[in-house]
């Protein structure tokens, strides 16, 4: 179930005694003009918070495949040979032959410890994962006044982000 937007923080936190933004258009004539900032974001460098800077890093990024399909078998081993090989220093796990934890159809898995890691992988999964679903969740550290489990529940539904074809997880495990 979705929280209410009552319940978020406003994306605005920090910005509430800023000037109003400007109407005006970039040269493309659809976008818009943005006022200039004294500095690049540093999500740009490093996970804001609370995500997992340690040794889960911050995002987890599952690839599904239907392990009675022989040609989507063969696919995703391909895939997850070609991980190993063209992004090493990333973490990349077992290569499921059934359905793990959570997770309803066989998969591998692999972590992304850097917004760097995340911005080169992401668009390169997203042209390579052929007729393979991902997931893409971010790993949140809870604070001390949440349930590491609910947390956890939280990364894998409304956090998530979704490549291909979106299956349903048994979230029943994070209760």
């Amino acid at each position: 179930m979705v929280r209410a937007a009552s319940t978020y923080p406003s994306p605005l936190s920090g910005y509430e005694n800023a000037p109003p933004l400007s109407e005006d258009r970039a040269a493309d004539g659809k976008s818009f003009a943005n006022p200039p900032a004294e500095k690049l974001s540093d999500a740009y460098e490093n996970f804001i918070d609370p995500l997992d800077k340690g040794k889960r890093g911050g995002f987890d990024v599952h690839i599904y495949y239907l392990q009675s399909n022989e040609e989507q078998k063969k696919y995703a081993y391909e895939l997850w040979q070609r991980i190993r090989r063209e992004f090493p220093e990333l973490r990349i796990y077992k290569f499921w032959d059934r359905p793990i934890g959570p997770h309803p159809v066989a998969m591998f898995e692999v972590n992304l410890f850097t917004p760097a890691q995340f911005g080169a992988f992401i668009p390169w999964l997203a042209i390579w994962r052929g007729p393979l679903s991902a997931l893409v969740h971010p790993n949140v550290v809870a604070s001390e006044n949440e349930n590491s489990h609910e947390v956890a529940k939280l990364d894998h539904t409304e956090r998530a982000i979704w490549m291909g074809e979106k299956y349903p997880l048994d979230t029943t495990l994070f209760d």
